[in-house]
């Protein structure tokens, strides 16, 4: 009798410690924004209708609990606002079927502490259209939904779990198999401005091909005060359009040091268009009373890289 004793004692430990490793976080009702919920003949869902499914694969995640707007103010509940900007149907090479997709974009955020929390995530599901019919084609686009609802409800628990982890265990979620874990992971990091971020973000900065990418990757950097991606974002700016341009400017600034310095210097007095020259003019004027202002600055070469 006492293996058995000891075996359902270990049981009830493994059932007690997923409970507490699994919290279930609270959220306000859903909001939908966008307009292509509005008159969706591909759907055929109303806003409600969405929201409806959508609450639906929160619940089943087992991981939200819905909370009212007479909440106790001390929860903190997470609002969380659902936009699908597009509904289509392609055709993929290879296959002779077409494909419906449904793209969904969640925002998750909460206020009341000590700042507020915005995490933006982004799904996009898909499903073949088995029947060439208007009826297949919704059905198909239905489909599409659901899976886009189930894969941002996985995001975002994702994303919640990654804030409640510590450094160490988020540096390890950084070579974890599902790129998802080592996105949000890495989101955090460089939330709490730790430099095990700093490289891999200045990897990805090199490697992105999409603007959207690089100026999340950029206010990251920023965010950060990585004067090891200075160097990094210069190079960035060659051959650019002048607007972006002066976004790099502006950043390389925001980060500060002496190499920021210097290049800023340069820009504003050598550059060739003028809008160029006054932001980098600009950018050193905020750099200097910064400095001016920081104790820190005062003390030396400012901080580490």
């Amino acid at each position: 009798m006492k293996p058995v004793l000891l075996l359902a004692s270990c049981v009830v430990l493994m059932l007690g410690a997923c409970r507490w490793q699994s919290p279930r976080y609270p959220v306000a009702p859903v909001e939908l924004s966008g307009a292509t919920l509005r008159d969706n003949a591909l759907l055929g869902l109303d806003p409600e209708g969405v929201a409806t499914l959508f609450t639906a694969a929160l619940k089943d995640s087992g991981r939200f609990e819905q909370k009212g707007a007479e909440a106790p103010r001390e929860e903190r509940p997470w609002r969380m606002t659902l936009d699908v900007p597009f509904t289509r149907e392609v055709l993929k090479d290879g296959d002779p079927r077409s494909f419906a997709e449904v793209g969904a974009n969640l925002v998750l955020e909460r206020f009341g502490g000590s700042l507020p929390q915005r995490y933006e995530l982004v799904g996009l599901g898909e499903a073949p259209v088995e029947e060439d019919s208007p009826a297949g084609r919704q059905m198909a686009m239905r489909t599409a939904l659901t899976n886009v609802l189930r894969q941002v409800t996985e995001s975002a628990v994702m994303q919640l779990t990654a804030l409640d982890r510590s450094d160490e265990a988020l540096v390890l979620d950084l070579k974890a198999t599902d790129s998802r874990v080592r996105e949000f992971s890495l989101r955090t990091l460089a939330e709490r401005q730790h430099p095990a971020a700093a490289p891999l973000l200045i990897d990805r900065l090199k490697e992105a091909t999409d603007a959207e990418t690089v100026r999340r990757t950029m206010g990251s950097l920023v965010e950060m005060k990585a004067r090891v991606a200075v160097p990094v974002l210069i190079d960035l700016a060659r051959g650019r359009d002048l607007g972006f341009v002066q976004e790099i400017v502006f950043a390389v600034g925001e980060i500060g040091g002496p190499e920021a310095e210097a290049y800023l210097y340069t820009m504003a007095q050598g550059h060739d268009a003028p809008a160029v020259q006054a932001a980098a003019q600009q950018a050193l004027d905020t750099l200097y009373a910064s400095r001016k202002h920081s104790p820190a600055e005062a003390r030396g070469p400012g901080r580490a890289d």
